[in-house]
C-alpha cells in the first residue's frame, strides 16, 4: 500500500541521515567497506502545531543537527585525518563533549550569515548601484529577483562540480529513492530502490528554491526607501519568508493535485543540480538508515 511519509533525510559525508517520527539514524560506509550506524531520538518541534512559527523552529533545528551529522560522518569516513592541531586541542580542553555542538552551533550560523550576504544583501546591493546609473526604478525589485534567482543557480551549479560535494549529491539521490521505495510500499531492496525516480517534492533543495520564490514575492511588497533600509526591511521578513515556504513545501510532498504539482515543478528541476543517480553501495546505506528509523506501527510515518 502506497502512502506519503514524513521520514526525511539529509545526504552527508560517504553516508545518510534518515530521520523517523522517533529515531534518527545515521548511515555511514566507513573506510573498511561496512556501514557504521548511529541512533539517536528525533528531537520534537515544539512549535509543530503552529502554522508559519513551525517553519521557522524546523529551519533551526534542521540546521542545528545538519552539521552535527556532517561533522560525525567526516570523523567516521576519515578517521585518518590530519593531525590534532592545537586549536581543536584547546577546544577539547576547555569545552570536552560539547565541543562538536558547539563548533556545529557556530558553523550553522557563519553559514547562515553568509547565505544572508549572498542572497539577500549583495542582489539589494548590486540593484542598488545599478540604479545609480541606470533609469530602472520602476523594476526595481524584479531585476534584485532575476539576480537572486541566479544567484542561487550559479552557487548550486558550481558546488555540484567538486568532487567530494558530487559524492554527497549522489547520496542525496540513494535518500530520495530509498524514500520514495518505501512510500510505494515495496520491499526495501537495491533492486526494488534503484527503478525509483530520484526528485523528491519534499527535498530540500526544493525548499531552498521555493523559499527564493517567495522571498521575491513577499520583498515586492518592502518600500525601497533605500538600499540600507531595504536590506533591514528583508532581514525582518525573513523568518516569514520561512514559514510560508515550509507550509508550502509540506503542502507540495502531502497532496498530489494541479496545485501541488505547480508547486513542486521549480524545486524538482532545480534538484538536476543537487540530487545524482547512486552507485548500489550509497543505495545499502540509504536502506540501513531509512529500516533503522520505520516505526512498527506505520501510521506513525503517514505524513
Amino acid at each position: 500500500m502506497s502512502f506519503k511519509t514524513s521520514i526525511g533525510g539529509q545526504a552527508v559525508i560517504e553516508g545518510i541521515s534518515m530521520k523517523g517520527p522517533r529515531l534518527t539514524c545515521l548511515a555511514v560506509r566507513e573506510p573498511g567497506g561496512e556501514i557504521r550506524t548511529e541512533i539517536s531520538h528525533t528531537p520534537s518541534n515544539p512549535l509543530k502545531d503552529i502554522p508559519i512559527l513551525r517553519g521557522v523552529a524546523a529551519m533551526y533545528l534542521a540546521l542545528k543537527s545538519g552539521y552535527s551529522f556532517i561533522m560525525k560522518s567526516t570523523d567516521i569516513a576519515f578517521p585518518d585525518g590530519d593531525e590534532e592541531d592545537k586549536f581543536d586541542k584547546w577546544l577539547k580542553e576547555h569545552l570536552g563533549e560539547k565541543t562538536n555542538q558547539t563548533v556545529g552551533l557556530v558553523a550553522a550560523v557563519l553559514a547562515g550569515f553568509l547565505s544572508i550576504a549572498l542572497f539577500v544583501l549583495l542582489p539589494t546591493v548590486i540593484t542598488g548601484l545599478i540604479a545609480k546609473v541606470l533609469p530602472i526604478d520602476g523594476i526595481k525589485t524584479l531585476i534584485e529577483g532575476i539576480l537572486k534567482i541566479a544567484m542561487f543557480l550559479c552557487y548550486l551549479f558550481l558546488v555540484s562540480r567538486m568532487k567530494d560535494i558530487k559524492r554527497v549529491f549522489m547520496y542525496h539521490g540513494a535518500e530520495h529513492k530509498t524514500i520514495f521505495c518505501f512510500e510505494a510500499g515495496e520491499e526495501l531492496t537495491v533492486e526494488n530502490v534503484r527503478k525509483m525516480g530520484r526528485f523528491h517534492p519534499r527535498c530540500g533543495t526544493s525548499f531552498l528554491f521555493i523559499t527564493v520564490l517567495i522571498s521575491i514575492l513577499i520583498f515586492s511588497f518592502v518600500p525601497w526607501v533605500s538600499t540600507g533600509m531595504r536590506v533591514l526591511y528583508k532581514l525582518l521578513c525573513l523568518p516569514l519568508v520561512m514559514g510560508l515556504s515550509y507550509e508550502c513545501i509540506k503542502y507540495a510532498g502531502r497532496h498530489d493535485n494541479a496545485l501541488s504539482r505547480i508547486m513542486s515543478a521549480p524545486g524538482l528541476w532545480v534538484q538536476r543540480l543537487t540530487v545524482f543517480e547512486p552507485d548500489d553501495d550509497m543505495i545499502e546505506v540509504a536502506i540501513t538508515a531509512m529500516k533503522a528509523v520505520i516505526p512498527e506501527d506505520l501510521s506513525e510515518a503517514a505524513l
